[in-house]
């Protein structure tokens, strides 16, 4: 499906995708040679001594060592100290190309001057927070309801973890019913009720550690694409207190990891219509990114809730906020009494602030004057296919593809299982073949990051309005001196 001023120029071939990952899975793990591992190790001895002294520093007072999960990359983190556009440069003096682009809010490449010249002036008047109303707070909220068809009001929060929070409360609220259905493999925040069948369809609590199994006693997974099995889980929840809602990120789980059908969305939304459940898309990555009105307005598909994150503060703090149709979001309303006898109780003392909502607006109202959502995804199209040439050219296993400006490449597939939990004895076997791909993964994100190209976790690259064909091709040199390294390739 092709569909002008969108990231995605068209859309992919998802079975074919799926053949090709599970045809990954089902081989020998292919790794760097070992001599070669060496030597990318030794960059970081050699290279990154102050970065190597802080994270040692770090490790005695922060637990593992950094505070945000992306930012742990093996075998030691690097502290970076200067971002622009398409790349980053670490305390060391080291530069990188930077495909993690802060986890994605980043669509106009990190640091852009127009944003941050108008953040610097708000910081001169106003400073980053009152505590009170501010114009920049309407003005973020107006624009965004004037773009996505799912969302009449907006609140804005600290975090998509916040916003997800707030989602299942009104959802609760509004519909009265208990259950919260979300697809296998998917990562809705880090919420007792949803850490659940996190990154691994199929996981179910297993790795929900400190969460007593009560908090999951509402809360179900279905496998993505397996439309049958969702409307089998909302037949069976009929039966103990209903769907409140159904959550999904409309490009699949973990940004598309898995990636949905084109269809798929449209078929949950008619589930849920039919079964009175709210559709919650989760538009943490998506929003701004596949386009300015979000996977939604790509997918022609009306949701009764939206979930933001990153981007509403042009990757500032507190990034996260709820949108959605006015009579559900009417339950968020502050103050006493009101139209609703019953409020879903939200809050955030930093949400919405100047410094975040004043980012936020002229983020993405920048993104919309510069077209940047398509820039960025042509900047995707043209990365994975240089990836594709290479893996046919060197014979290897691996798959690339992309939603638009979300960039994949799987080289080892380590979330592509499945867990069976009605086949434990098959348990012991897959959990351990997952660990041993998730440490070959975290070797070729040491690698990249030696080779100078910062990915996520080795697996994913988010581009940026800032990256041109010229970095893409320097990139795309970079990943071949990679590949060049791997057992069994032939230069």
């Amino acid at each position: 499906m092709t569909k002008p001023g969108y990231a995605i120029s068209q859309y992919h071939d998802t079975r074919k995708i799926y053949e090709q990952l599970n045809a990954l899975i089902s081989q020998p793990i292919r790794t760097l040679r070992k001599e070669a591992l060496n030597g990318y190790l030794g960059y970081f001895d050699e290279k990154c001594r102050t970065s190597k002294q802080m994270a040692e520093d770090a490790a005695r007072v922060i637990p593992g060592g950094v505070q945000h999960n992306l930012a742990f990359n093996y075998p030691f983190p690097l502290a970076f100290a200067k971002a622009s556009g398409a790349h980053l440069q670490d305390v060391d003096g080291n530069r990188y190309i930077d495909f993690l682009q802060a986890g994605g809010p980043t669509v106009l490449g990190s640091n852009p001057e127009p944003v941050r010249a108008k953040v610097l002036d708000l910081l001169t008047t106003c400073g980053p927070a009152t505590g009170l109303f501010h114009e920049y707070e309407m003005k973020l909220a107006r624009f965004i309801c004037d773009r996505f068809s799912g969302v009449e009001m907006f609140r804005m929060l600290g975090s998509g973890t916040e916003a997800c929070m707030a989602a299942v409360r009104v959802a609760r609220v509004a519909t009265r019913k208990k259950n919260i259905i979300k697809l296998g493999g998917a990562y809705h925040g880090w919420s007792d009720q949803l850490s659940y069948g996190n990154r691994i369809p199929g996981l179910r609590s297993l790795e929900s550690h400190g969460i007593p199994l009560a908090c999951f006693k509402y809360t179900q997974e279905v496998f993505p694409n397996d439309i049958h099995a969702l409307e089998k889980q909302l037949k069976r929840n009929r039966l103990r207190g209903g769907t409140a809602a159904v959550f999904m990120e409309p490009m699949g789980p973990e940004s598309g990891t898995r990636p949905l059908d084109f269809d798929y969305n449209g078929q949950v939304r008619d589930l849920c219509t039919t079964y009175g459940a709210l559709l919650v898309f989760d538009e943490v990555v998506t929003a701004f990114r596949i386009g300015v009105d979000g996977a939604q307005g790509y997918f022609g598909i009306t949701p009764d809730l939206t979930i933001f994150g990153k981007v509403v503060a042009g990757g500032y703090p507190s990034a996260g906020g709820i949108g959605g149709k006015a009579e559900f979001m009417a339950c968020l309303a502050g103050g006493l009494g009101g139209k609703k006898s019953k409020k879903a109780h939200v809050g955030g003392t930093m949400a919405a602030n100047p410094l975040s909502a004043a980012a936020g607006y002229h983020t993405v109202k920048m993104i919309e004057e510069t077209n940047a959502c398509e820039t960025a995804g042509k900047a995707g199209d043209r990365l994975t296919g240089g990836l594709r040439k290479l893996i046919e050219k060197y014979g290897l296993p691996f798959v690339a593809y992309n939603q638009g400006s979300i960039c994949h490449l799987e080289t080892v597939g380590t979330m592509l299982f499945d867990i069976n939990l009605f086949k434990p004895w098959q348990i012991p076997a897959r959990i351990k073949e997952i660990h041993a791909r998730k440490d070959v993964m975290t070797h070729m994100g040491a690698a990249y990051m030696a080779e100078g190209l910062v990915t996520l976790a080795g697996s994913r690259l988010y581009t940026s309005a800032a990256d041109t064909d010229e970095i893409i091709d320097d990139a795309l040199n970079r990943f071949e001196r990679v590949f060049l390294n791997i057992e069994g390739v032939k230069a």
